[in-house]
């Protein structure tokens, strides 16, 4: 189990990185393409919409069948398909449909490992555990940062993707060959996804599910770059460097959550206090939107730090969830916190459409201003929540 708990800890850093990389490929992307910032922002809103409405059969599939094959069937023919039609795209439509597999073989991998916590460990390590893959597996988003624009501009964003194709298929090999699935459980126990649904406390989760994790994945995923270049004049290397701060930043976040509910006895409001301190420096930031590079890369690495709550919501929702339904409830989270970026890419890429013309910062205010609403309004449904304690 440890092996290939490992192996897919490797998978969810390129999961990390396929939802990460195009905010260093704007300048390139644009510049062999045409692929402007509206392409990109619907590309990013598919990967993550795409891998969100693969949570309802992903979990039915880790139920029924089991982690190993789902996560290694998926992986190999969306992850590793995905990436090799990237390499040899020829224009923005090509990279939307490479981003719809890249993000159906991303689809399994956290939750595979989430599923195989929930039923292989004890439920108050759970949070802990979560995190940590999520933390550990969020290398790839500083893959995805620096590293990236330096093997772009080294050997080409098509090599690179190539490259990534050839790894993709040889995570997902590892995968089949390490991964243990845990014994059924439930025998017998009848229940489905609508049985959860009409749980009314999962519904003061879901909307803070739907948005807490936007903000910040929207930033380092595209957002990050036509800002700080089109703000600020940064090139491809200092973007790089920019967004490696904030991927190092929702790294330690993602740390920092980890344990606190079992240190504070509380995962509520853990949670709420966490984004309610991300809606108040997404807000300053639309204050400070021009007033320098340092504050604004400064303000989205606290976006970034404070908007890392995904597991302890994660393992706040855990606690209602019979055994047997382990694997849909995880991935119905899972759905509402991935889909709400995808939703909110194409929203944020109409807004920046309809604002460009002007400032050179009105875009952006205005999508940061979205973010901030949005995860108010989230919030609010929230307080009316029941904490969990295992």
């Amino acid at each position: 189990m440890q092996a290939g708990l490992v192996i897919l800890c490797l998978a969810y850093v390129l999961s990390q990185f396929f939802r990460a990389f195009l905010a260093v490929l704007t300048a390139d992307l644009a510049r062999d393409i045409g692929a402007q910032p509206d392409d990109l922002a619907f590309a990013s809103g598919l990967w993550f919409l795409t891998f969100a409405l693969m949570q309802i059969p992903v979990g039915w599939a880790l139920d029924k069948v089991g982690p190993r094959r789902t996560a290694a069937v998926l992986l190999m023919l969306g992850g590793g398909g995905g990436a090799a039609m990237f390499a040899i795209a020829t224009a923005p439509l090509h990279i939307s449909l490479a981003m719809v597999l890249i993000g159906i073989g991303c689809s399994p991998v956290l939750m595979a490992s989430y599923y195989i916590f929930a039923r292989e460990f004890p439920p108050a390590r759970f949070a802990t555990l979560a995190a940590l893959m999520l933390g550990v597996g969020s290398v790839g988003n500083l893959v995805a940062s620096y590293p990236t624009a330096l093997a772009v501009e080294l050997m080409g964003w098509r090599a690179t993707l190539a490259g990534l194709a050839v790894v993709s298929t040889a995570v997902a090999v590892g995968i089949w060959f390490s991964v243990r699935d845990p014994a059924k459980a439930g025998h017998g126990a009848t229940g489905s996804l609508l049985d959860l649904l009409r749980n009314p406390l999962l519904w003061t989760m879901l909307p803070l599910m739907l948005v807490a994790y936007a903000p910040a994945a929207a930033l380092r995923g595209l957002w990050a770059g036509p800002y700080l270049r089109d703000v600020y004049g940064l090139d491809t290397g200092q973007i790089g460097q920019a967004t490696l701060v904030m991927g190092a930043a929702m790294i330690a976040g993602t740390f920092a959550y980890g344990p606190l509910d079992r240190i504070l006895g509380t995962r509520k409001w853990v949670v709420f206090g966490g984004n309610l301190g991300g809606a108040l420096a997404l807000a300053l930031l639309v204050v400070w939107i021009d007033k320098g590079v340092v504050s604004s890369v400064a303000l989205m690495a606290v976006i970034g730090f404070l908007g890392a709550s995904f597991p302890m919501i994660m393992a706040h929702g855990r606690a209602f969830f019979p055994a047997h339904l382990v694997g849909r409830g995880v991935t119905l989270l899972n759905l509402f916190g991935i889909g709400g970026v995808g939703l909110m890419q194409f929203a944020t890429g109409r807004l920046h459409e309809a604002y460009s013309g002007g400032a050179p910062a009105a875009p952006y205010a205005a999508i940061l201003a979205f973010f901030a609403i949005s995860l108010a309004l989230g919030l609010v449904i929230y307080l009316f929540s029941r904490d969990s304690m295992d």
